[in-house]
């Protein structure tokens, strides 16, 4: 037994972890979505055309690979048939003998929207910047014990229909105290109504499957959302997302035990971005910041929203892999930094006057980051397809990261096409 390959965000999230998902997918046998929901963004680029999944796994468009949505995933109903229409739409069907939803997964309900929506309102310049689609309250229903699964949308009517109005009651006394209308379970209920049949065949067990499917010696993916720093636990509290975003997760997520899960790669990108409010200690601003996003196209996926970008931050990226458990690094966007005439990266900050190497979260507001300066290269680089041909200059920035990081870099990407990688010598 290999043990599964785990694909995870080491920084904060939008780092390109679909594309590459979608590299590994060509062999795999299942590839799993594992935590988070609707908030989430993956970007392909196959022959020219750019899909974007939000919930669905990156393996969709690979006919061989099938695909599972754990039940660590809040999932927008709605949302999951839309995505598969436009699969179908683009000739990409996604059967339920390809697509399996877990009975545990948590249903992501309007009422969920309108609450994120209601207290980002009334937070004011506390607001920490959420995507509004409900994600937050979804998953403090399902700890609450109120939440409603996707078992108790393919059971028996009235089942669902007591959980619903319980929740319904006791989540609108929040958002009428917060200066929203209430809504109505019946309103939810005929909403559940309306996709109820259509996702029924798709709903079934998922953990014993995909721990049965490692036993098995097949080859399975896990497919993280958003980035490590993001984790509600260990990330930049509270500017965080609801679930855990690291290797960890993948256990608690999907219902397997540690021993199956074998290398975990983190996902960086060659410099940093980041989404919403939160501590970002080599943040640009003015014309380089500008130039940058409009290089890497840095606008949420999910959103469309801009991204705040940097410069690559080593100290962060020394915890994510802490935090993420991470055996290898892929590197993506490396084609974008061609043109600049310098690159650089954070190797320490200064904090309170004391130099420090590594990351602690709970102190980036005051991290003063200290560069090492790079060459640049060319856009060129973007054509390049071998480690070798590329720059001098650029393998010595790939080189530094690694070291300071002590993983190894096993792909580079330069850029959206799926042919756009480089895979690296080993160390």
């Amino acid at each position: 037994m290999r043990g599964a390959k785990v694909v995870v965000g080491a920084q904060w999230g939008d780092e390109g972890k679909g594309k590459i998902v979608d590299h590994f997918a060509r062999s795999a046998d299942w590839v799993v979505r594992y935590q988070g929901g609707a908030n989430a963004g993956h970007t392909l680029v196959v022959d020219g055309r750019k899909t974007v999944l939000h919930l669905i796994p990156s393996g969709a468009l690979h006919p061989k690979a099938r695909c599972a949505i754990a039940a660590g995933c809040v999932v927008d109903p709605e949302g999951l048939l839309a995505e598969l229409d436009a699969l179908e739409a683009a000739g990409a069907p996604l059967t339920p003998e390809r697509l399996r939803v877990s009975e545990r997964a948590h249903l992501v309900l309007s009422i969920h929207r309108h609450l994120d929506v209601a207290r980002e309102a009334a937070a004011g310049a506390a607001a920490i910047g959420t995507t509004g689609r409900g994600i937050g309250p979804a998953y403090e229903d399902a700890v609450g014990r109120r939440g409603v699964r996707f078992a108790e949308l393919v059971g028996p009517a009235s089942a669902l229909a007591d959980r619903v109005e319980r929740l319904v009651a006791e989540r609108n006394l929040l958002l009428v105290g917060l200066g929203a209308a209430p809504v109505s379970a019946a309103a939810v209920l005929a909403e559940l109504a309306a996709v109820r049949e259509r996702l029924a065949p798709y709903v079934g067990p998922v953990g014993a499957v995909i721990a049965a499917a490692i036993e098995g010696d097949e080859t399975v993916i896990f497919e993280g959302a958003q980035g490590v720093l993001l984790d509600c636990l260990h990330g930049t509290y509270p500017f965080v997302t609801s679930s855990s975003t690291g290797a960890g997760g993948v256990c608690t997520g999907t219902g397997i035990g540690p021993r199956l899960v074998g290398e975990v790669l983190g996902v960086t990108k060659a410099y940093a971005t980041r989404v919403g409010a939160g501590p970002f200690p080599t943040e640009l601003n003015g014309a380089l910041e500008a130039r940058l996003r409009a290089a890497g196209g840095e606008f949420g996926a999910t959103t469309g929203r801009p991204r705040r970008c940097g410069w690559l931050d080593l100290p962060a990226l020394r915890t994510a892999a802490r935090l993420g458990g991470l055996t290898g690094l892929v590197v993506t966007k490396l084609d974008v930094l061609g043109g600049f005439d310098e690159v650089r990266m954070a190797t320490g900050y200064r904090v309170n006057g004391q130099v420090v190497e590594d990351a602690d979260v709970g102190t980036l507001a005051d991290a003063e980051p200290i560069y090492e300066v790079f060459a640049g290269w060319g856009p060129e680089v973007g054509q390049v397809r071998h480690y070798l041909d590329l720059p001098a200059s650029a393998r010595h920035f790939l080189e530094r990261l690694s070291a300071a990081v002590e993983l190894p870099i096993e792909l580079v990407s330069v850029g959206p096409e799926r042919d756009a990688i480089i895979a690296c010598p080993p160390r």
